[in-house]
Order: C-alpha cells, then structure tokens, then sequence
C-alpha cells in the first residue's frame, strides 16, 4: 500500500515535470518569435525615420530655394523674369506642401513600428519570466524526484504555477 503511494506520487510529479518543461519550451519559443519581431519592426522603424529625414531635407533644400527665388524677384522688379520665378517657386511651394504630407504618413508608419516594437518586448519580457520559473520548478520537481521529498515538489509546484502566469501573461499581456 504504502509503495503504490509512492509510486502515484512519483507519476504525479513526472506529470508535472513534463507539463512545466513543456511550457518552457513554448516559452522559449514564443519568447524568441516576439523578440525577432521586435528586431524586424526596429529596422522598418529605423528605415521609416530616415525616410523621414530625407523627405524633411527635401522640403528644406525646396523652401531655401523658394526663398531664394522670391528674393531675386524683389531685384529683377517687375516682367517676364519674375513671372517666371513667381511660377517656379510656387512649383517649389507645392513639392514642399507634398513633402509635409508625405512626412505624415512616414511619421505614422514609423510610429506604428514602434509601438510594435514596445508590444513584441513586452510578450518576449513575459515568456522570459515564464521560462525562468519553469525551469526552477523542473530543478525542484526533480529534485524533490531523486530526494523523494514532497516539500520540494510543493515548492516546485508554487515556484510553476508562477512560472504559468506569466506564460499566459506572454500570450494575454494581462499584467
């Protein structure tokens, strides 16, 4: 009697064991699929924002020219000439106009990488947790195993049921 309680006792802790070291290794895998995304949305946002400082660089070397163009017409008076440069920097008006609605949506973009960026830290930031306090219940687990010793597997037991919050954490981010 008292050996066939034993040995239920040891199924369960092997149970256990193959629950959190499965979790662990979704973990490990969710954790890095999240922090590959957050590398992927780093360069898009890197790559937004220099496009971005181009199209702001456009739009400066325009207006410097628009205004450069509206000040020879105060010396070239009135005419033909300052027709034509009237024309010229309205032209240089409009690509500047284009250039700070294009910023826009660049802007946007690159913002949304960003954000994407902060969301795939923080699920990769859960499932690291996660993998941390499974694998010292696996430790505890098998120790309390070898050692046939109940409290350390209770105590691994709390130290999973922790490590579980935050692999459901990584899937919900509910804290």
């Amino acid at each position: 009697m008292a050996e066939e309680k034993k040995d239920t006792w040891l199924g369960l802790v092997a149970t256990t064991t193959i629950l959190f070291a499965v979790c662990a290794t979704l973990s490990t895998f969710k954790g890095g699929q999240h922090s590959t995304r957050a590398v992927l949305s780093q360069a898009k946002a890197t790559n937004q924002w220099s496009y971005y400082q181009a199209k702001d660089i456009k739009g400066y070397l325009h207006e410097l020219s628009k205004d450069a163009l509206e000040l020879s017409v105060l010396d070239a008076g009135a005419g033909p000439r300052a027709e034509a440069v009237h024309k010229k920097a309205a032209a240089y008006a409009d690509k500047i106009a284009k250039y700070e609605a294009q910023k826009e949506e660049i802007k946007r973009q690159a913002e949304a990488y960003d954000s994407a960026i902060a969301q795939a830290q923080e699920h990769s930031g859960a499932f690291g947790m996660a993998v941390i306090f499974l694998q010292i219940a696996i430790l505890l687990s098998s120790v309390s195993a070898l050692m046939k010793r109940k409290e350390l597997w209770y105590g691994g037991m709390a130290v999973g049921a922790l490590g579980l919050v935050y692999f459901a954490n990584g899937f919900f981010l509910f804290f």
